[in-house]
């Protein structure tokens, strides 16, 4: 008697082993409350009984897909995504079926980068986000749903990591990116689709970290680390921010990517002119869903003391590479705060992107996206001539003077000029320049931007000259 009720013990335990292994295991990018991109083959993936054929039911067309798991239990099956809509469900199982309750399908946007985009509506401590106790009491919004990835970092490629889909109330959004948010609260209001929002960042990082090793391969002057090092590593270290916080989510169906981050790399502004753009082909490639928009914040002005370049630098490579293909920026120019490398303001920030994202990916018109950008200049005798782009209806500086030009002769020794707002764009002007050969706009560290389309977008800093950077 006894023997056969061990005989059972074993039997029963072996059937509970069996049917615990049996339950598929997602990464946290699956789960309830999560939106996946509308009008694609969005793939789903993770871990099931090795070689067992797994199942998965949409609940919007009650179709099923399958798929057989590999000698490691690893699967992907694309599922086709309607219209937006919802709320779905998704049942998956290998014998034991899940369910992920409460899918929405919508907009999709990763967004990354260090301090500036990680800032949630809370802000830092002494450093508030304007407007955020008021933007998270009307918070509540079934139609957007947030993730944010914890920070973690790891040498080698990972296939999870830490975070949970939750739904858009004010207890979630006044942890959530600020940034992030405005964006998504204004293509929802605008689009009037549901939108899912994944917040990847950390504060203080360099963009090496946010490459993978296939991508930081493209630049010789980066080396790559050791893999097999003992000991703690930096989160500094090239690719271990993907590896950790983006490696596992890429794939998932999206519609674009947000970026802010910079101030970290502001001293090589000619290898983030390379790096940035090297990201966004980066990102691209290892997602294999084909092309998509990668939109991002050029860094405000802030007084970062003698030590180091002039931040204009950086922010003129971020102006450089803007018209790239699948790129496009937002300038903050008139943000800035001269001691405090946070600006308060994540409204503009946030909403300047979504302006980006309405006109350049969704095709809305009647939208202006970019501030003025210069388009030629014209020496007249002592008087520069400027005409720009994005500033069809012209220019305005709302009621301020124009202080933030500069003007140099051959001597490359530029000096304070006079501007005016003319009928074709600005003239230019400095009495004790009689051949004027370059002129430079709000090219400092710290700086107010003055100038403006009249839909109320700034002009990032530029200059006319390529002189060697000091």
């Amino acid at each position: 008697m006894k023997q056969n009720f061990s005989i059972l013990s074993v039997l029963v335990l072996f059937l509970l082993a069996t049917s615990l292994k049996a339950e598929v295991k997602l990464p946290a990018i699956f789960g309830d409350n999560m939106v996946l991109q509308q009008q694609t083959d969005a793939a789903i993936w993770g871990h099931a009984t090795a070689n067992k054929t797994v199942k998965i039911t949409t609940s919007w067309n009650k179709k099923s897909y399958s798929a057989k798991a590999d000698s490691e239990g690893k699967w992907k099956i694309k599922v086709q995504t309607p219209s937006a809509g919802g709320p779905f469900s998704i049942t998956i199982s290998d014998g034991k079926p899940i369910t992920l309750e409460n899918v929405l399908i919508g907009e999709v946007w990763v967004c990354s980068g260090q301090s500036n985009m990680q800032m949630t509506m809370s802000g830092y401590r002494n450093q508030p986000v304007l407007g955020a106790n008021e933007a998270v009491a009307s918070s509540e919004n079934s139609n957007i749903r947030l993730i944010t990835i914890d920070r973690v970092k790891n040498l080698n490629p990972q296939e999870d990591f830490p975070g949970k889909w939750v739904e858009c109330t004010p207890e979630n959004v006044v942890d959530f990116s600020a940034t992030a948010y405005f964006f998504g609260r204004m293509v929802q209001q605008a689009l009037n689709v549901p939108v899912g929002l994944i917040s990847s960042s950390w504060g203080g990082t360099r963009i090496e970290p946010w490459i993978s090793e296939s991508g930081i391969k493209n630049f010789d002057w980066v080396k790559m680390p050791d893999k097999n090092m003992t000991g703690d590593f930096n989160q500094q270290t090239p690719t271990v921010l993907y590896n950790a916080m983006i490696s596992p989510m890429a794939g998932y169906a999206i519609k674009g990517a947000l970026w802010y981050q910079g101030e970290s790399n502001r001293n090589e502004p000619a290898e983030y002119e390379k790096l940035l753009p090297g990201l966004s082909e980066n990102w691209i490639s290892e997602w294999g869903i084909g092309d998509f928009p990668f939109y991002y914040v050029q860094i405000a002005p802030y007084n970062y003391g003698t030590s180091g370049l002039n931040s204009a630098f950086i922010r003129e490579s971020m102006l450089k590479v803007s018209t790239l293909p699948n790129l496009g920026m937002a300038c903050i120019m008139d943000a800035g705060e001269e001691t405090c490398i946070h600006p308060a303001n994540k409204k503009v920030a946030g909403e300047r992107l979504a302006y980006l994202a309405l006109a350049k990916t969704y095709g809305k018109k009647g939208i202006e996206y970019s501030g003025p950008v210069l388009k030629e200049m014209k020496v007249e005798g002592s008087i520069v001539k400027l005409t720009f782009d994005h500033a069809n209806n012209g220019l305005t500086t709302f009621g301020k003077e124009l202080n933030n030009f500069r003007v140099a002769g051959e001597n490359k020794n530029f000096v304070p000029a006079q501007a005016f707002i003319t009928s074709l764009g600005i003239s230019v002007y400095a009495p004790n320049v009689e051949k004027p050969v370059a002129v430079r706009y709000a090219f400092d560290d710290f700086v107010v931007g003055e100038l403006f389309n009249t839909e109320g977008l700034p002009a990032s800093s530029f200059r006319t000259d390529d002189w060697e950077i000091k």
